[in-house]
């Protein structure tokens, strides 16, 4: 299993970063423009967009076409059975894409993997040193496997009290660095052997115990077949915590065509029927997630690479237009408004999050 991994805790810039979202009733919005061959469009103005609020027309007040606000990149690893020899190439391209995109002393990461558990490998951090460290840790035999193996039996077999992670007041990470069994709510403790993909989970806390304590442009890197089998939370759930931290999902859909081969894989198959349920559609779960939070679906294949697909990432948030506007709606009222945001150009098509939960105190998000 791996060695001892950070402690999560509620990590705070002490010299955050002044933007509009933090001192005045402004809703902000990171969007990208693409033309009908799925090019980025740059160069539109304030005066190209239209934005509504659950149908009625906003003002957009503030606009720029490249945010220099810090990046806050969220790296999500499958590191379940049915994933488990996809592990170097994914490591490899992530190794790339963070040397590409972290801007030193601006851009900040974390890294998480999960399988029937989910484990902070590294905290919020700008230093590559401690990302490339625990990169290295998804290196050779999956951490799922090798605690099969070994009868795992650590403190990830339950979730413990205290900390906020969970609706309802449950175990949060606060105070550990895994939270893994427990199995579904209602449920019994613990999962059969130990097996099982707690994706939902993993959106969840990175999104609730993470993001939501950040500032400025944040995005998750989703590395998965999309597939889960052992969450605690729904796929609901996991999807309003991205929309509650203001963070945009981009999901990569990396699966192993040759599951059946492995060895020792036995009847849970990673990607078939597991304890009755029924096989998830994993690429159908991994557009709703980006498309309500306003980022994007990628599948890895013969024609497609990891490393390509960072590269289109990449150029992506580089080239993100911010909106701010102020709702006309009363600060008091809490739940969900959609957003519509469109440009008055024919052929053109906007990527941003389909709607906001706003602050209790301030009315906007």
């Amino acid at each position: 299993m791996f060695g001892g991994g950070p402690i999560l805790r509620a990590w705070q810039d002490p010299n955050p970063p002044s933007t509009f979202s933090t001192d005045v009733n402004v809703v902000s919005i990171f969007a990208t423009v693409r033309d009908k061959d799925g090019k980025i469009v740059r160069g539109l103005t304030r005066g190209d967009f239209k934005l509504l609020e659950d149908g009625r027309p906003q003002t957009i007040r503030y606009f720029t076409q490249q945010s220099d606000l810090p990046l806050i990149v969220g790296l999500l690893v499958d590191t379940s059975m049915s994933e488990r020899r996809m592990l170097g190439t994914e490591r490899d391209a992530t190794r790339t894409f963070l040397e590409q995109v972290l801007r030193p002393e601006k851009d900040k990461a974390f890294l998480i993997h999960f399988d029937h558990d989910v484990e902070l490998l590294e905290d919020v951090t700008s230093s590559r040193e401690r990302l490339e460290k625990a990169l290295e840790l998804l290196e050779g035999v999956s951490p799922q496997l090798k605690r099969h193996e070994d009868n795992y039996a650590g403190s990830g077999q339950t979730w413990p009290g205290g900390g906020s992670g969970w609706p309802g007041g449950g175990g949060g990470w606060p105070g550990g660095q895994r939270r893994g069994g427990g199995g579904r709510p209602g449920g019994g403790g613990g999962r059969s052997g130990h097996m099982g993909t707690a994706f939902y989970d993993a959106v969840y806390l990175a999104s609730n115990e993470i993001m939501k304590k950040q500032t400025g442009r944040k995005a998750l890197m989703l590395l998965t077949d999309g597939e889960d089998t052992s969450s605690k939370i729904s796929l609901t759930d996991a999807i309003s915590a991205c929309e509650h931290a203001d963070t945009l999902a981009y999901s990569i859909r990396i699966a192993d065509d040759e599951i059946g081969s492995i060895p020792g894989l036995g009847s849970y198959g990673g990607r078939g029927h597991h304890g009755g349920f029924e096989r998830p559609d994993g690429k159908k779960i991994l557009k709703q997630i980006a498309h309500k939070t306003g980022g994007a679906y990628f599948e890895v294949s013969k024609k497609m690479s990891v490393e390509q697909i960072y590269s289109q990432i990449e150029e992506e948030l580089r080239n993100q237009y911010s909106l701010g506007y102020s709702s006309d709606r009363p600060a008091g009222d809490t739940n969900f408004r959609k957003i519509e945001l469109t440009v008055n150009k024919k052929g053109l098509v906007v990527q941003s999050r389909d709607g906001y939960y706003p602050s209790p105190k301030t009315g906007a998000s």
